[in-house]
């Protein structure tokens, strides 16, 4: 258990001034799009972001999010809100996808923290806003990543008096 990806994860706020190869890029696109849908309905689309500006922006769009200020590439994830079997499950889609892509950042070497931006429209429509983002798209999260520059301790979550079971 200690080397399986999923408790070797961490929230990094800082990262080193080094650019993430393309393939590493592809690789967690590819992850994301890997994830369980309802009804296999994909809502994501992902926009790369490593122009300076833009990452400088978006990382005033909550205060939660000024980390990102310092990460060479920020994701951007979205979810259509056409075409959806079921529309209502589209939240529940993105968090797998993006839970896939920072499992897969991890085993990359990378690190990275997930910025929440839906369901607050204000903060949504920022992101929205910044990225140009076509009008049937809505902003569910931002993922700032890159080399660690910081190292965090592993820590143990599992708590037994959470877990019920029902014989």
């Amino acid at each position: 258990m200690e080397n399986d990806i999923v408790f070797q994860r961490r929230s990094i706020r800082k990262y080193q001034e080094k650019a993430i190869e393309p393939e590493k890029v592809e690789r967690l696109l590819r992850a994301g799009m890997q994830a369980p849908s309802a009804c296999n309905q994909q809502p994501w689309e992902f926009f790369v972001v490593e122009n300076r500006e833009k990452i400088e922006a978006l990382a005033k769009v909550t205060p939660y999010s000024a980390c990102a200020a310092g990460a060479p590439l920020v994701l951007a994830l979205a979810y259509r809100t056409e075409g959806l079997v079921v529309p209502r499950f589209a939240h529940i889609d993105m968090a797998a996808a993006q839970q896939n892509i920072w499992l897969e950042a991890t085993q990359l070497g990378l690190g990275g923290v997930w910025l929440g931006i839906a369901p607050y429209e204000e903060n949504m429509k920022k992101v929205e806003e910044i990225l140009a983002m076509p009008a049937n798209l809505k902003a569910f999260s931002l993922f700032a990543l890159g080399y660690p520059n910081e190292r965090k301790l592993r820590s143990d979550r599992f708590e037994a008096e959470r877990v019920h079971y029902v014989r």
